[in-house]
Formats: structure tokens, C-alpha cells, sequence
């Protein structure tokens, strides 16, 4: 095994406050899973909850996105989910939360603090909905709703705090939190500043989050619904011309949307799911379910041209979580990180200029079969080779090596939301759902499929895959 650094714990996991290191040791954490608990590489919840206040700001971010991926992931709660909150409440009035940075699921920069009370936000929106609409087991989304109470009083003083991020994130787990029936009688003492405050926030989920919470509470929301139907308007009319070389004002059109605020919405936002969420889309009665793809059968015995296949016993069997990761990988990963659970290293690594620093873009690990495609350093996207790479199944369906209409034709009916399926401008199927992308690669004379594995912010293709990826087809 490939030694690296990574392997030395930071001093920073046995220097949380004490209540929270109480909380830590008095929890039977063996028997909380998150979604991958013993999936090799993928951190434990004490070790990710340890990282959180983390003196290497990397590490910062790598473990809050951790928290998202792996304790509300596919919006759902685990067993780790609501003991996990409660330790994360107990960090929140700790000096180093409030250490600022970018974070991976939302634009601009924030507090730690912040960051954290946004996540707790994530976590009491689906506390809130049904078993039925498969946001986790009867026993994880009770206790989740259980921890609202204690949360609420840790989260309360941050409502009035002189950071307006922090304020609004507060108010917005608030305001979600005050779903549970034991804590209506708070809601005339926050209703005010939910639609004096969060109501007209730039992020697009605290407005989402007022406007809900605020009808639900039996109070008039014509107005704000009014406003951001215009808001939703006026961003579509200029982007329209601000996109048309031919039209009239799109220089105009391009100054206004460079001076509006930029919406720090995460990308996936957790509770919309209950407004809009469906199963899979089952076939018409008159029509078949489309057949499981096939994996090509691999060249012949011997062959090693340029376009040799591998057949079914050389290739590696892997699974993927949506938003977690594929095989031993999984997102957020450094290079070294990387290195060590392939026990291979990159056969080649590409470097970009920004500024003055060089930052990695990918790296091709050609045993695996794999290209590691980073941002800020840390995993984003995982291309599997269609001729060589290892199998990655769905529901024991091949996905790596087959005829690219087949797997489209298979997943379509799996998109389980409005809007989860989208195109690249190359034709490439997008499943937001899955965090899955099928692209083609050539093998010969034909081409098989050559699936990506992405976070949110790399759905959009065209904008996130390197022109080496765009050439590797």
C-alpha cells in the first residue's frame, strides 16, 4: 500500500469544546450508521464531526461536505444524522467557527458558523416530511425530529448575530425547526424577522424557506410570492438577451445580471423535494420496461490493438452512491488521498494556470482504468474508461462498456424529479437524480459508454470538463 500523509489525524479531532467531545464519546456510533459507514476510505462520523474545527482550512471543507454527503445524503437522515446534529450545535458559539472560506455546495465565501447552521437548516427541512416520500427509516426521522427541541435553544441566540449570513442561516433552521408541534408557540416571536429578514435574502432557498414557513403559519404571502415571480421575470428576460448576439440590449442586459447579486443557493436544495418529488416513472401498460443494458462482450483472446475491450473477468466490480462516490473513491478526495485507496499512482497528471499557482485538473490512473477530475484540489468527478475501466452496476445493471442508447433508454423511466434529466450541448444525457452522466467513447468502430460520476456543481458539463475530457470520446 502507498503510504501518505494524509494518514496523520489532525490535533484539531480531540480539541472540540467539551460538551461536544462528551457528546462524541457518549454515543454508540457503531451502532448509527450514515449512508456508507465501513465503505473503504470513507471516513467514520466521529472522525468527520472531529475535522469539522479542523486547523487546515481544506480539511474544513472536505469534512461540512462530508456532512452533507454522507449523513444527509439523496435527502435523507441516517442513524448518525440527529446525534451528529447535536454535536454539531454544540460548536456553533466556538471562536474558530467563525474562520471564513468558500464551501463546496454554495457561492461566496461564509463563516464556519454559518456553514454549519445552513447544514442544520438541510437537516430540520427533512426532519419535517414523511417516511413516504423516502427521506430515511421511521426510527432515524424520529429521532431526527426528537433533536429539534435541543436544537432549537442551541441555535436561537444566533437570530439577532451582526453577520448577516450567520443571522439568516439561523433563521432559516429556525424556521424549519419550528415545524415540530412542541414548538409552536414560538413562532409569533420569529415570524417577523423570517419575513423581515430571511424573506428578502439573496439565497434563493432562505426566501423559499419564508415563504413556506410563512403561509404555513397562516400569514399573507401574496407579495412575496409577487416579488419573486417578477424576480424570476426579469433574470429571464435579460439572460434571454444577454444571450442573443443578433438582439437589441445585451450589452444593457449584460451589466444588469453582472450587477445583481449573486444567489448562494446550494445547487440541490433539500426541501423542495416535497413539492415536486415522484417515483420512478413506471412504463405504459402497453409498453414494455426497457431491458437492462448489456456490457459489450470484450475483445477477442489475444487481441491488443489500440481498441482491445476488456471482457467481464478483467475489469473490477464497483458500486457508486449518488454524491458519495464510485468504488474506493469517493468525492472530496485529494490526489494523495486518491493514490492510496487505488494503491496506484496517476500515470499522468494535468495542471492549469490560475494566477500564479498551478491547480490540478485531473489525473489518469490507467490500472484502475479511471480519470480523477479535481476543483480546489479536492475530487469532483470520476470518468470511467469505456474499454477499460471497471464495471460500475445500478441495481446490478452494467453502466461502463455498453451501447449508449441502451443505458439512456434504461435510466430515463429512474428519474425520479421534474427537471433531473437535462442534455449537454454534446448530447449527453445528465441524470441530476444520480449524479450520473453518460457520455460516449469510441471503441472502433463503434462506441460504448463511458459514464461520469459528479457532484452537483459539475452537472453542467459544458462549463465543468476540461477540453482533454471533451477529446477523450
Amino acid at each position: 500500500m502507498i503510504e501518505t500523509s494524509t494518514d496523520r489525524r489532525d490535533p484539531a479531532a480531540g480539541s472540540l469544546p467539551p460538551a461536544a467531545q462528551a457528546a462524541i464519546v457518549g454515543t454508540a456510533w457503531e451502532e448509527l450508521p450514515h449512508c456508507c459507514t465501513g465503505r473503504h476510505g470513507v471516513p467514520d462520523t466521529p472522525d468527520i464531526l472531529g475535522a469539522v474545527l479542523a486547523t487546515d482550512p481544506a480539511r474544513r471543507v472536505r469534512a461540512v461536505g462530508d456532512l452533507y454527503r454522507l449523513l444527509l445524503n439523496q435527502e435523507r437522515v441516517f442513524p448518525a444524522s440527529a446525534p451528529a446534529a447535536l454535536v454539531l450545535a454544540h460548536l456553533l458559539d466556538d471562536p474558530r467557527t467563525l474562520a471564513e472560506t468558500g464551501w463546496e455546495r454554495r457561492a461566496g465565501r461564509r463563516s464556519l458558523r454559518a456553514e454549519l447552521l445552513n447544514w442544520l437548516a438541510s437537516f430540520a427541512d427533512i426532519a419535517r416530511l414523511d417516511v413516504e416520500a423516502g427521506v430515511g427509516t421511521a426510527q432515524a426521522l424520529a429521532a431526527a425530529r426528537a433533536a429539534r427541541p435541543v436544537l432549537h435553544v442551541r441555535i436561537a441566540d444566533f437570530c439577532d448575530d451582526d453577520d448577516l449570513r450567520v443571522r439568516e442561516a439561523a433563521l432559516a433552521s429556525t424556521a424549519l425547526l419550528l415545524a415540530d408541534p412542541a414548538l409552536a408557540s414560538s413562532v409569533p416571536r420569529y415570524a417577523p424577522a423570517v419575513r423581515e429578514v430571511l424573506a428578502v435574502s439573496v439565497d434563493s432557498y432562505h426566501r423559499w424557506i419564508a415563504r413556506e414557513r410563512l403561509a404555513a403559519w397562516g400569514e399573507d404571502v401574496a407579495g412575496l410570492v409577487a416579488a419573486e415571480n417578477e424576480r424570476r421575470a426579469a433574470l429571464d428576460r435579460a439572460w434571454a438577451l444577454a444571450e442573443d448576439p443578433f438582439g437589441e440590449g445585451q450589452e444593457q442586459a449584460i451589466r444588469w445580471l453582472e450587477e445583481q447579486p449573486e444567489d448562494t443557493a446550494a445547487a440541490e436544495q433539500m426541501g423542495r423535494r416535497s413539492e415536486n418529488w415522484t417515483g420512478p416513472t413506471p412504463a405504459a401498460p402497453d409498453e414494455p420496461a426497457p431491458e437492462p443494458p448489456v456490457a459489450a462482450p470484450g475483445s477477442e483472446a489475444g487481441y491488443c490493438g489500440p481498441w482491445r475491450i476488456a471482457r467481464e473477468e478483467e475489469r473490477a466490480e464497483w458500486t457508486f452512491t449518488p454524491y458519495v462516490g464510485v468504488g474506493p473513491v469517493h468525492f472530496g478526495m485529494t490526489l494523495e488521498e486518491i493514490t492510496s485507496a487505488l494503491d496506484e499512482r496517476p500515470a499522468v497528471s494535468s495542471y492549469s494556470d490560475h494566477g500564479e499557482d498551478q491547480q490540478l485538473d485531473y489525473a489518469e490512473f490507467t490500472t484502475s482504468g479511471i480519470r480523477a477530475l479535481f476543483r480546489d484540489g479536492r475530487l469532483g468527478c470520476v470518468a470511467v474508461n469505456a474499454l477499460t475501466g471497471p464495471q460500475v452496476r445500478l441495481d446490478a445493471a452494467p453502466l461502463t462498456g455498453c451501447a449508449p442508447a441502451r443505458v439512456e433508454d434504461w435510466l430515463v423511466p429512474r428519474t425520479t424529479r421534474p427537471g433531473s434529466l437535462r442534455y449537454s450541448p454534446a448530447g449527453d444525457p445528465v441524470f441530476a437524480d444520480l449524479g450520473l452522466a453518460i457520455r460516449s467513447q469510441r471503441a472502433g468502430d463503434t462506441t460504448l459508454t463511458r459514464p461520469l460520476f459528479l457532484l452537483h456543481s459539475w452537472l453542467d458539463l459544458w462549463h465543468s470538463l476540461p477540453s482533454d475530457e471533451w477529446n477523450s470520446v
